[in-house]
């Protein structure tokens, strides 16, 4: 089964791109309630979102979307549809390397003690 026709990916960032753009998304979409409630959820097993680093959040970012393509593959497997069986198996292994990345293990967020919280110590 071929893939469709090929279209280039943009050499430069548009004039109009901001590093938090999933944060502008129209979140009455399915598609965006999704994915950001998979970052959400992402972040959480790592940690929190503020104990992260821009690169993990980076990854996180990459793998919901990646996510949300797999699970749109799935899907249209469900329901019938034909689906090209290398793109999925390529999109899973993509996925399983940004997830290994990222870590498989749950993280705790972390805990200030009641000593911080009373010398005012901590944020």
């Amino acid at each position: 089964m071929t893939r469709g026709k090929s279209t280039k990916l943009l050499a430069t960032l548009p004039d109009s791109y901001s590093a938090d753009w999933t944060k502008m998304l129209d979140k009455r979409t399915k598609v965006a309630r999704a994915v950001l409630s998979r970052i959400a959820e992402l972040e959480s097993d790592a940690g929190g979102a503020e104990t992260l680093s821009a690169t993990r959040r980076s990854l996180i970012r990459h793998a919901a979307w990646l996510d949300a393509l797999v699970d749109t593959q799935e899907l249209r497997l469900a329901t019938g549809q034909q689906i090209d069986s290398g793109a999925y198996t390529q999109m899973l292994n993509a996925l399983s390397g940004l997830f290994k990345a990222i870590g498989l293990e749950r993280r705790q967020k972390p805990v200030r003690s009641l000593r911080d919280i009373m010398d005012g110590d901590a944020k």
